[in-house]
């Protein structure tokens, strides 16, 4: 029920698609006796996706969660596990196309094959299977493995978590799979603006990680308050932002993590 509502209710919620919804009920209600309300709607909805594609607003949403967790410090030592978390992959379209397709977060590979030649005796796993709401036969690891093979890494390395559909089945089948020991230490890779949801996921799984961020969005505080001269580029890191949010939201009031904000001691602040 949760995946569903996350794949329904979580779409309709992300700011350009609430948005251009309200303008289309607005254009709706303009044949109507409400079409005071109806130009309301559209007034709003026009103002907002303006706000949200060429002011910081996205920049604003997305610093706290990109700096929440600081960059890995190699001098702890050479870790036993990578995790990876899936994201970059479009298995569909690899499907369609019959070769690894990356559409999003690259940096996510980039690190796993630095991480492995760096750290040639730790095991490396990809998490990551089937997003799409009528599951189908596309699984993101399948081609992740593949593309990590091409990348230098040795096969027999490679752990694939291929049922995952979220966040949330990531870090409960990674852990089924893996089965880490005590005092075994496991980096987690994945975007500095996707980190806190994913630490208090793996948290709660019972699964000790080390954040490795990657994929930044925003490249310091003097980039905070910058303008875009793209209202797609804007709208994209608006609804990057607000999704993180919500999501961190929804899995606190559904008790699958324990902190409204998880940060490097695993608890709110």
């Amino acid at each position: 029920m949760f995946f569903v509502l996350s794949k329904t209710l979580g779409v309709i919620l992300v700011p350009t698609n609430f948005l251009i919804l309200l303008g289309l009920v607005g254009v709706l209600l303009l044949a109507t006796r409400r079409a005071s309300l109806g130009r309301k709607c559209l007034v709003v909805s026009i103002v907002m996706l303006g706000i949200c594609g060429f002011s910081p607003l996205g920049n604003i949403l997305i610093y706290p969660l990109e700096q929440r967790f600081p960059v890995w410090d190699p001098a702890k030592g050479a870790p036993d596990g990578i995790i990876v978390l899936g994201g970059p992959v479009d298995a569909d379209v690899s499907v369609a196309r019959g070769t690894p397709v990356i559409r999003f977060a690259p940096d996510r590979m980039f690190a796993a094959a630095v991480l492995a030649r760096r750290y040639p005796n730790a095991r490396i796993v990809y998490t990551g299977g089937s997003a799409n709401l009528i599951s189908n036969d596309a699984r993101e690891a399948d081609f992740a493995g593949e593309l990590l093979a091409d990348l230098g890494i040795d096969r027999a390395r490679l752990i694939m978590e291929r049922r995952s559909r979220n966040t949330h089945e990531n870090a409960v089948f990674t852990k089924t799979l893996v089965d880490p020991r005590p005092g075994e230490r496991w980096l987690l890779v994945t975007s500095a603006f996707h980190m806190p949801r994913s630490v208090g996921l793996f948290r709660k799984a019972g699964f000790a990680v080390e954040p490795y961020p990657v994929d930044w969005h925003i490249g310091s505080r003097a980039d905070l308050f910058n303008f875009s001269l793209s209202a797609g580029n804007g709208l994209a890191q608006t609804d990057t932002a607000a999704r993180e949010w919500l999501g961190l939201i929804a899995y606190r009031l559904s008790g699958r993590i324990d902190d409204w904000f998880p940060g490097p001691e695993g608890r709110s602040r």
